[in-house]
């Protein structure tokens, strides 16, 4: 039986590829009698569109960073329901030639109107629909600002060459696909509350249609003014006014001075040794890479590959709920709130908390009831890059729900985010996740709102791994079964396609996709005293999910062998199998 096959077992014994457990003088060691280049380069995006363009700069002469400034503005164009200009990311680079690594910071910041009492109905009640719809919920946008730090400082390309493909990918449009026409679909009120987004996706008379044509002149247009001149040609001048007024004529309140005072911020990356590998992930205001650490270093006191599956997944468990528990009060803008990441990322700290975890008993979250989680599949994208010179990018980008707030500005193209429902509006009421939070994700001036993506990087002295996805606050939960199944030994298409499970200590119960938790397993793990909620067609009852959760996009370079793949999550629902294998490339 191959190691796919027995990651994947349910309801039989797991026997999972153990590292070598090293020291770091010794890892150290064996890092420097490895190859320091890849056979080639490789990328792993959603969208085959947008893997073109990050390898047409490859091709072009440019490095992993301008291929990721071509993949990141191509799929702010193909995939408006998932990420855009007017949304934010996170880019984890690793420099070859230096061998740093970095953590651009590119999350959306809070204008000085949205204050919390800005989100709250007359009776005191919460205002969901200002917080997820409109001006109101959106913060002030990353992306553009993003490509032009990427360009300047890391890029060999200026951004008329990287940004040319997005351009004409909207100028001269793209064939519209079923996730589009879905989410449009659900989204259809309220993006066509406002006269500049129904320009845009009511420009031909009727909604979007699968195969038809998708153009986005305006879009076209911000991206050409972006190319020639740099941050000012987004957040000054002409496009900076036209989304100055867009927002107003809907209630909304920027101010010109936010838009111009923005800026990227270069952060150090969290970084912690997990079996032999070492992991480099996402500070703050991400809450991805703390509690990534916390999870694995919780889980180092095991050896998985010895428990059956039932007591795996408990295991496992335990560790995600005990981590998003300290994600909800510790964790926001560092520039903001004092994070205590030294003790919660520590060695000492996963020993404390491993100990407070019964090796048959489930630990009941208690306090607050929760609301199902939502799906935050199509509401963000992640790609990944390896390039010949062993550069790495991980970036994950977002608008946050589907199509974000569903405002475009008029004569801008760009669609703006709805991250503001990301902070904590109202103390202790989840979001649209589900996910709720205190004090030190309250929104605050110029504040980056708490987030959950995790772009990652993983190595070993045999392999080096990139990683990550979308998924909202299982965004967390699926990088760890990924680095596990990376740890078991799987190549990346299995990593892929794993299965995936999910707790979030609020609400109090197991999430699995169908097929991830096998009914014998289900029946150990609710004896356990573990609630569950399985999709509704499955044995062990629950409320009942989606059936499939995220699009994990990964690299793999195997040191040993000499060879570089990639893996794309078979989930995505644009192609199928004909994307994973045009939506992942590779070349010498």
């Amino acid at each position: 039986m191959t190691a796919e096959k027995r990651w994947h077992a349910s309801s039989a014994s797991l026997v999972l590829i153990a590292s070598l457990l090293l020291s770091p003088a010794a890892l150290a060691d064996a890092r420097r009698q490895t190859p320091s280049h890849p056979p080639g380069a490789a990328i792993a995006s959603a969208h085959a569109l947008a893997t073109e363009a990050g390898m047409q700069m490859l091709r072009e002469g440019g490095n992993a960073f301008d291929a990721a400034v071509a993949t990141s503005a191509a799929l702010s164009v193909v995939e408006p329901i998932s990420s855009g200009l007017g949304g934010g990311g996170f880019f984890l680079l690793h420099d070859a030639k230096t061998g740093k690594d970095v953590f651009v910071d590119a999350r959306e910041t809070a204008p000085a109107a949205a204050t919390p009492a800005e989100y709250l109905l007359e009776n005191g009640e919460f205002n969901r629909d200002r917080a997820e719809n409109g001006p109101w919920s959106a913060g002030i946008p990353g992306l553009p600002a993003a490509f032009v730090h990427l360009a300047d400082k890391y890029g060999k390309l200026p951004l008329k060459t990287t940004l040319a493909p997005a351009i004409k990918l909207a100028r001269e449009g793209f064939p519209i696909y079923a996730r589009l026409v879905r989410g449009y679909a659900s989204r259809r009120a309220v993006m066509e509350r406002y006269p500049g987004t129904r320009a845009v996706f009511l420009a031909s008379g009727a909604p979007l249609k699968e195969g038809e044509i998708f153009k986005q002149p305006d879009l076209a247009n911000t991206l050409e003014t972006l190319a020639a001149k740099g941050f000012d040609g987004f957040y000054r001048g002409d496009i900076a006014d036209k989304l100055l007024a867009g927002v107003k004529a809907e209630g909304g309140r920027w101010t010109a001075q936010e838009l111009a005072g923005y800026r990227v911020r270069e952060r150090e990356p969290v970084s912690v040794e997990y079996r032999g590998w070492r992991i480099v992930t996402a500070p703050p205001p991400s809450s991805g890479g703390i509690a990534l650490a916390e999870m694995l270093q919780i889980l180092e006191g095991w050896d998985l590959s010895k428990l059956d599956p039932a007591h795996r997944i408990h295991l496992v468990v335990e560790s995600m709920r005990r981590a998003f528990r300290d994600r909800t009060f510790y964790l926001g803008d560092p520039d903001f709130v004092k994070i205590p990441a030294a003790t919660l990322t520590s060695p000492g700290y996963a020993a404390g908390l491993r100990a407070t975890i019964h090796p048959q008993k489930a630990t009941p979250s208690d306090l607050l009831s929760g609301e199902e989680t939502p799906l935050e599949d199509d509401e963000t994208t992640h790609f990944s890059i390896i390039d010949a010179d062993g550069n790495r990018v991980a970036a994950t980008q977002t608008v946050n729900l589907t199509f974000g707030s569903g405002l475009i500005p008029p004569g801008t193209g760009v669609l703006l985010n709805d991250e503001m429902d990301d902070f904590a509006l109202k103390p202790g009421t989840p979001n649209a996740f589900g996910v709720m939070g205190y004090d030190a994700n309250a929104p605050k001036p110029g504040k980056r709102m708490l987030s959950s993506m995790t772009p990652t990087f993983m190595e070993s002295p045999d392999r080096v791994a990139v990683l990550g996805t979308p998924g909202g606050s299982r965004i967390i939960t699926m990088v760890l079964l990924g680095v596990l199944g990376y740890d078991a030994g799987l190549d990346a298409q299995a990593v892929a396609a794993l299965p995936r499970y999910h707790h979030q200590w609020m609400p109090d119960r197991i999430q699995a996709e169908t097929g991830a938790i096998a009914p014998q397993v289900a029946a150990e793990l609710k004896a356990m005293g573990h609630g569950l909620d399985l999709p509704a067609d499955e044995a062990a009852g629950g409320r009942g999910s989606s059936h499939v959760w995220g699009n994990l996009q990964t690299v793999l370079w195997d040191r040993k062998a000499g060879t570089l793949s990639t893996g794309s999550d078979p989930r995505n629902p644009v192609g199928r199998g004909e994307v994973m294998r045009m939506g992942t490339a590779a070349a010498k």
